[in-house]
């Protein structure tokens, strides 16, 4: 696949830039995206909810009636939960939400997401840049230019840089991340995806297929 390569001012360069079929160009698999995807939010969950089990409420043992004799029900203890105050049954406790998914599948999510935002034509390459100082300003001249500015983007260094990073912190609808930490969930929340020149031929390398793969 071929796309232009825009400079920050909007405007094309002369250059083309080449985006590997293999990791860019194959039919998007939605189960394995729905897996990544699910195992992202997971990983997010404190998984620190609890609530009181009857044992655990601070209230009186003591048997609140007799057995027999007294008209109703039979009740041992106030900390029932069918009594106001009394402990819940089969309550929340603390628990991890984790799961495990094989670096096989993580890495076809990420293609199939790439992949998808390809074929919707939602990736834009852009000449690699930086900020002398963070300032929010810049990047929202940037994002003005490449008539962007009111979409959801994802913007993918090829390297850290701290500056661009800094200047897109305020902006509730943009976010920088490096290559490595690009994720299926990042991807599909966004809009369109930003490519800097300089981040292809890592994404290539990181989630390119390998002979062996294919075969």
């Amino acid at each position: 696949m071929e796309l232009a390569l825009y400079k920050i001012d909007g405007s094309e360069s002369s250059k083309k830039v080449i985006l590997d079929d293999s990791v860019f160009g194959i039919e998007p698999n939605e189960h394995v995206m729905y897996l990544d995807v699910k195992q992202y939010l997971a990983n997010r969950r404190q998984g620190t909810h609890k609530s009181k089990q009857r044992a655990e409420v601070s209230y009186s043992t003591k048997k609140m009636g007799r057995q027999k004799g007294g008209g109703g029900a039979r009740h041992g203890s106030i900390k029932s939960p069918i009594y106001v105050g009394g402990g819940r049954a089969f309550g929340p406790v603390p628990r991890d939400y984790s799961f495990k998914l094989n670096k096989k599948v993580k890495s076809l999510a990420r293609r199939s997401a790439l992949s998808d935002k390809a074929k919707g034509n939602a990736i834009i390459v852009v000449e690699d840049f930086s900020f002398e100082a963070p300032k929010t300003k810049n990047f929202l001249e940037i994002s003005n230019n490449l008539k962007i500015s009111d979409k959801k983007l994802l913007v993918v260094l090829g390297e850290s840089n701290n500056n661009v990073y800094l200047s897109s912190r305020n902006l509730p609808k943009a976010k920088v991340v490096n290559v490595s930490d690009l994720t299926t969930y990042d991807i599909m929340n966004a809009s369109n995806l930003v490519l800097l020149e300089g981040s292809i031929d890592k994404i290539h390398s990181l989630f390119g297929v390998s002979k062996q793969e294919k075969q």
